[in-house]
C-alpha cells in the first residue's frame, strides 16, 4: 500500500508530466514542421532526458550508439524503454504496435518521432514493416526493435523473434544490442516498472511515480556486421548478448 507522503509525491510527479506531455505537444504542433533533423533529434533527447527526471528515475549509459545507419535490438520491460533510449539515441525509429497510433496525445508524440508501426497479429503486416525498415536502414537511419514482441517482467528474457531482423540482414546493416535494466533500494530487478499482464498504461505510470530510487541502466554493446547473416542465428546471438549483460549488472 503506498503512504501517504509517496501518493502526494506521485500525483506531484504525475501532474508536473502531464504538463510536460502538453508541453511536447505543442512543440511538435506549433514548430516540428520547421526545425531541421538535428534540431528535432535535440528536442527528442531533451524532452525524454526530462521526462526520466520528472518520474524520479536516474539514468546511467554505458557504451557508445554506433553513429549512421544501425538496427538497434533491445530487451523490453516496460512503455519507460521508448523513453530511456531515446533520451540516449534520440535519433531512433522505433518499431512500435499499431496500438499505439490511438492512443491520445501520446500518438502525436510517437509519429512526430517517425515511429514505424505494425500489427503484431498479422503476419503479413510484418512483411510491409521489414520492407520499411530496410528502406531506413538503406537511407542511414537507426531503427530500434523489441523482438520480444511483448513485455517481460525483467526477470528473465522472453524468446526473440527473428523476422524484424531480415531488415539488417537484406541491407547489410550493423546489429546493435542493447540491454536495459531497473533496479530500486531492496530490488536488483524493479518491480515497479514492470508492466505484464493486465497492468495498464495508467497503472503503470503510478507505480513509476510512487517509487523510490529508480535507477535505469542501459547497456549499449559493440555493433556486429549482419551480412550474409542467418536471422535466427543472428537473433539468437544477439539474445545471449543481452542475456550475458543483464546476468553481469545483477551480480554484487
Amino acid at each position: 500500500m503506498t503512504s501517504p507522503s509517496r501518493a502526494l509525491r506521485a500525483v506531484w510527479r504525475l501532474a508536473r508530466t502531464a504538463v510536460h506531455v502538453l508541453h511536447g505537444l505543442a512543440i511538435v504542433i506549433t514548430r516540428w514542421p520547421r526545425l531541421d533533423p538535428a534540431q528535432r533529434h535535440a528536442r527528442v533527447a531533451w524532452w525524454a532526458g526530462k521526462q526520466l527526471r520528472l518520474l524520479g528515475v536516474r539514468q546511467t549509459v554505458d557504451g557508445e550508439f554506433r553513429p549512421g545507419g544501425a538496427l538497434l535490438v533491445a530487451n523490453h520491460v516496460s512503455w519507460l524503454d521508448i523513453v530511456l533510449i531515446h533520451s540516449a539515441c534520440p535519433h531512433a525509429r522505433f518499431v512500435s504496435k499499431a496500438d499505439v497510433k490511438h492512443w491520445p496525445l501520446v500518438n502525436q508524440l510517437t509519429m512526430a518521432a517517425d515511429t514505424l508501426y505494425i500489427e503484431r497479429e498479422n503476419k503479413r503486416d510484418a512483411v510491409r514493416v521489414v520492407h520499411q525498415m530496410a528502406a531506413a536502414l538503406a537511407a542511414g537511419d537507426t531503427v530500434a526493435v523489441f523482438p520480444e514482441g511483448t513485455t517481460g517482467d525483467g526477470h528473465a528474457l522472453l524468446p526473440f523473434h527473428a523476422n524484424l531482423l531480415q531488415a539488417a540482414v537484406t541491407t547489410g546493416t550493423p546489429v546493435q544490442a542493447v540491454a536495459l535494466r531497473y533496479s530500486q533500494p531492496g530490488h536488483a530487478v524493479s518491480p515497479a516498472v514492470a508492466w505484464v499482464g493486465d497492468v495498464t498504461l495508467l497503472q503503470s505510470l503510478w507505480s513509476i511515480a510512487a517509487a523510490d530510487g529508480l535507477q535505469a541502466g542501459v547497456r549499449v554493446l559493440p555493433p556486429q556486421g549482419s551480412r550474409h547473416a542467418d536471422r535466427r542465428a543472428l537473433v539468437a546471438h544477439v539474445r545471449d548478448v543481452i542475456a550475458d549483460a543483464l546476468a553481469a549488472a545483477s551480480r554484487p
